[in-house]
């Protein structure tokens, strides 16, 4: 027998989701703006302290006993977030989200080549998935309430909110997500970017200041590029995974970090290889209009696996997107196309292979560039995830065979 819906109860149920909504969307976007604004004051710390980089293996050592003692159960990051989204059990610790956040920011304070989404995704996930026991929400509705919050973390951080409705739902894979999270998740994203722009807090705006009519002979060397991008995209994943897995040889947890911050600080003492600390906006930045010298993107992959394969904390996306921005920049010497889109390109190609997020990347890159650079970038986007295969930055086992895709049986037909 089907309960019927009456008119008040249709009304409450409404309210609850807008009132979840607007909490989840508010929190993420203020998290977010926190996040952003601590992490350009510590990066400008850096920058004019240069001598913080030796304190590096201390800070990893630091880190790695706090989460020794009192974040073991939240150390497997956006992992543990994919998995509780799939199979919702335990409420993921509101702990998570100051331990992420200050990990995140004294790795960047003392030089760790690490991102900002991973921060974002588990600080939105987890205050989402606290609302789950006040609120008597059933496993279905936490589900929806922790993609909501996904895409929120990601629209606020990055201040695309389209890419980030997408990327909560294409990193779950697509065919698990159930229809009633779609509008859930389009709120919370534009609610958290808007309210971290309500903050102050900019984003960074990366220029594509030439781009190129739609041709043929465009489309092929979009299509070579991308081939490069998904290569990069493997090395990035199997390299990250070599490293986590060489410094679990160590016994004792919290060593892992220090160990790896001092391997860090003897590449860091090699001539120019500050730029590889951080972030490294302004190295992305200059990559859109000059050509990037060809082991840039190389050197950021080995700093970056180093950083987090030893448990060093940030994410994984801006350092992709600088592997990609460098590499792409650096084909322009080869492909007879302008160096800002190859640029472009490389920055969400090589995510979408490493991430098997192609559909969020090329909407993001529209939001980002602008319409014009689409067929290019949906192009590398699309060669880039074909050739990096199963390999994914996201290890969870519900994230691990993206086969079920259309992208996925259409690869799997032909591979």
């Amino acid at each position: 027998m089907v309960k019927k819906t009456t008119l008040p109860s249709l009304i409450v149920y409404l309210l609850k989701w807008i009132t979840l909504i607007l909490i989840v969307g508010i929190a993420a976007g203020t998290l977010s703006a926190v996040f952003l604004a601590a992490l350009n004051l510590v990066t400008l710390f850096r920058d004019h302290h240069t001598w913080l980089l030796y304190l590096l293996p201390v800070a990893g050592l630091i880190i790695g006993l706090v989460y020794h003692h009192k974040g073991k159960e939240v150390e497997r990051g956006n992992n543990l977030v994919f998995d509780t989204v799939h199979n919702p059990k335990d409420v993921i610790p509101f702990k998570m989200v100051p331990l992420v956040l200050t990990g995140t920011v004294v790795t960047h304070l003392f030089g760790g080549s690490a991102g900002r989404e991973g921060t974002a995704l588990q600080m939105a996930a987890a205050t989402a998935d606290q609302l789950h026991i006040p609120f008597k929400l059933s496993a279905a509705d936490r589900t929806i309430l922790l993609i909501a919050g996904l895409s929120a973390g990601f629209a606020s951080v990055f201040g695309t909110p389209l890419a980030g409705v997408i990327f909560g739902m294409e990193v779950l894979l697509l065919s698990k997500i159930p229809v009633r999270a779609i509008a859930p998740a389009i709120a919370a994203a534009f609610i958290a970017a808007y309210v971290t722009e309500l903050w102050g807090v900019g984003h960074t705006h990366y220029p594509i200041s030439q781009f190129l009519p739609l041709t043929f002979r465009g489309m092929i060397y979009s299509a070579m590029a991308g081939v490069a991008f998904g290569f990069a995209a493997v090395i990035f994943v199997k390299l990250t995974e070599g490293c986590s897995h060489l410094f679990k040889k160590i016994s004792y947890a919290p060593l892992r970090p220090f160990a790896g911050g001092i391997v860090l600080l003897l590449l860091f003492l090699v001539p120019g290889a500050y730029k590889f600390t951080g972030l490294g906006i302004p190295t992305i930045l200059e990559s859109f209009g000059t050509a990037s010298q060809a082991q840039d993107f190389a050197l950021k992959i080995l700093f970056t696996a180093i950083t987090l394969g030893s448990g060093f904390k940030g994410g994984e996306v801006t350092p992709l997107f600088f592997v990609g921005a460098t590499l792409g920049s650096a084909l322009s010497i080869f492909l007879p196309l302008p160096v800002g889109l190859l640029a472009g390109m490389g920055f969400v190609a090589v995510f979408a292979g490493a991430a098997k997020t192609p559909l969020a990347c090329c909407v993001m890159a529209m939001e980002l560039f602008g319409l014009s650079c689409g067929i290019y970038v949906a192009l590398a986007c699309m060669a880039s995830y074909f050739i990096s295969g199963r390999h994914s930055i996201y290890n969870a086992p519900e994230n691990k065979a993206p086969k079920h895709l259309l992208f996925g049986k259409i690869r799997n037909f032909f591979f």
